[in-house]
């Protein structure tokens, strides 16, 4: 077999499996996609990826082929045993601990395959919180792209030697009913688990999730697809929500938006707000103020910071203001008498927001800083909430801070509006989900029932045959 080019082929394939299929692949690494690819190539005769894409518009079926071949569903309760025991022991008693008696608890397993994640953080939560307590508040939302694999899970049934070993034979009678050879989850504690397809690169994340679980599935991302999947992780996390990863996942450590909480078990947390109201500008070499070109060019500085739509102020080294641009002046209520004056004097150094001590800090230490989310309620009545950045400046005789109060209620209004619409959609989501597995269930038991009832009608016409 020739050599599949490596390169625009290839492209010109995850393209098409994306736009046929909504299959996105494009964020997977190269190397391991491409030879799990030339696997079906191979199976299938296609020299190339162009030849067998080919083969996938004339066979359809060979999609569920090249799907089952990437998307490898290696799964298992309570797999790396000793990290789940430190989530079973740590974890969750700790986000138990933290809800109100009838608070709710949101729970997801992304990256579920069929299903052997969710289940076993359904044990860990019933276990601590009694039957009616999970029945009555968690939600585990189990999702996965493999629509097979998600048949597999809802049904919820796994041989008796898999579920016995993983969880022991008391807690396997207590939360799982035989069949045979196998074991199916109790019904009335499995409609708190809500199956789903979801994609983690295209669609976006559930919300105010208590603690998510996504194992071994990051690693096949590419670095870049990893930070905006766990970029949607943080984002999906309520404040001090946990994240629960594999044993390969390196990269949620060094992208800083996440507390490690165990190393070790690949635990980590969302930092609430008040946690870090502060975070490093992007530069952190201090402004450099320099003295006015004999080409006006000072004069087009100083009527640019007068006039910025940011409300601007400028503090030296000692404490005095320096400068007060018209934003500021109009916001604040300052006045053109305003610089000069010791800045502990005037009210802006409290209000909105304490700022004597942040530019004392970042006049010892060199390094900007920013805080998110100021509250202040304006003269007229008005809710308002500020992003103020503290950057240092230097002269060629002296330091200071320049402090910049950008207003972003308008952002902040718009962002609560868009979470609550998605809270809405989640509602509605749970809802049809909720009303599906019921006609699922409803299905089947009809199928048990005319299976018994042509059961019974066989009977019937054997004891009418033994009496003719």
């Amino acid at each position: 077999m020739a050599r599949a080019d490596p390169d625009g082929d290839l492209e010109r394939l995850l393209e098409y499996l994306r736009d046929s299929r909504a299959f996105d692949f494009t964020g997977y690494k190269r190397a391991s996609l491409s030879r799990r690819i030339e696997r079906r190539m191979q199976a299938t005769g296609s020299e190339t990826y162009d030849a067998y894409t080919e083969v996938l518009e004339a066979n359809p079926g060979e999609f569920a082929q090249l799907f089952d071949t990437i998307l490898i569903n290696v799964t298992g309760f309570v797999r790396d045993t000793e990290s789940w025991e430190y989530l079973d022991s740590e974890i969750i008693p700790a986000i138990v601990d933290s809800k109100g008696e009838d608070d709710a608890i949101r729970v997801w397993s992304a990256g579920t395959a069929s299903g052997q994640e969710a289940y076993s953080l359904a044990v860990l939560l019933a276990q601590v919180l009694g039957d009616e307590r999970f029945r009555r508040t968690v939600k585990i939302y189990a999702t996965d792209v493999d629509e097979e694999a998600l048949t597999q899970a809802r049904h919820a049934r796994y041989p008796t030697k898999d579920v016995v070993s993983a969880f022991g034979e008391p807690r396997a009678e207590q939360f799982f009913e035989a069949e045979g050879a196998s074991m199916v989850f109790r019904q009335d504690l499995r409609r708190s688990i809500i199956f789903g397809r979801h994609d983690l690169v295209q669609d976006p994340p559930i919300s105010r999730i208590d603690l998510l679980v996504c194992r071994n599935t990051l690693m096949y991302f590419t670095a870049e697809m990893q930070v905006q999947v766990l970029s949607n992780f943080r984002f999906a996390l309520a404040d001090h929500g946990f994240l629960f990863l594999g044993r390969s996942e390196a990269m949620v450590s060094q992208t800083g938006i996440f507390e490690v909480v165990n190393l070790k078990h690949r635990v980590f947390r969302r930092m609430g707000g008040s946690e870090q109201p502060r975070a490093p500008l992007g530069d952190t070499r201090p402004l450099r103020l320099v003295q006015p070109d004999p080409d006006g060019s000072g004069t087009m500085i100083r009527i640019a910071f007068e006039e910025s739509p940011v409300a601007q102020l400028v503090v030296d080294r000692g404490g005095q203001v320096s400068a007060v641009n018209r934003r500021a002046r109009a916001l604040f209520g300052l006045g053109f008498d305003s610089p000069g004056k010791a800045l502990k004097d005037l009210q802006v150094s409290y209000r909105p927001l304490e700022i004597r001590s942040l530019v004392d800090e970042v006049i010892t230490n060199g390094r900007p800083m920013i805080v998110h989310d100021v509250e202040w309620t304006t003269s007229a009545g008005e809710q308002e909430f500020f992003e103020v950045a503290l950057l240092p400046v230097t002269s060629d005789h002296s330091t200071g801070v320049m402090i910049s109060y950008t207003q972003v209620g308008r952002y902040r209004a718009l962002r609560d509006e868009l979470q609550r619409s998605q809270r809405e959609l989640e509602s509605a989501y749970e809802e049809l989900q909720s009303t599906v597995e019921e006609l699922e269930t409803t299905n089947e038991e009809l199928q048990s029932t005319n299976e018994e009832l042509e059961t019974t009608n066989e009977e019937l016409h054997s004891t009418n045959e033994e009496l003719e």
